[in-house]
């Protein structure tokens, strides 16, 4: 494939806490980017890219990532560990780029997905697909 077809979106302004005091923290979200594209283009996944974003509004839940592409259901999941659970986040995202419509079976989700699920948002409707009664109904 020459395009990507699924982001993988990285908090870079998250703040992890390293101890007591208010100036202890890290930012583990660029290293996290670093390595998920080290370990796609080890995989020669061109299909997944990787963006770097200022913030997921979801400071509390550091590190966080969205998995998101077209048509498909988007995930933000949080609490993850650049050091533990890149290779999870790889594989979850190839799971999430293979399936139709980015819902993964909850038992081929990896452990730091299931608990660490924020929000699952569905795909905004493309102008001209038929959208649910209901949807059509507010929007009228």
């Amino acid at each position: 494939m020459d395009e990507a077809t699924v982001t993988i979106f990285v908090c870079v302004s998250c703040r992890r806490s390293l101890g007591d005091a208010d100036e202890s923290f890290d930012q583990p979200g660029q290293g996290l980017v670093d390595t998920l594209r080290a370990g796609l283009a080890g995989r020669g996944q061109a299909s997944v890219s990787v963006t770097p974003v200022d913030c997921l509004a979801v400071c509390k839940r550091p590190c966080t990532v969205a998995l998101a592409g077209a048509g498909k259901w988007t995930y933000l999941i949080g609490d993850l560990d650049p050091d533990s659970h890149a290779e999870e986040i790889v594989s979850a995202a190839l799971s999430f780029a293979a399936s139709e419509n980015g819902i993964v079976a909850w038992r081929e989700r990896p452990a730091s997905f299931r608990k660490g699920v924020i929000a699952r948002v569905p795909p905004i409707a493309v102008r001209g697909i038929a959208q649910p009664a209901a949807l059509e109904a507010v929007e009228s």
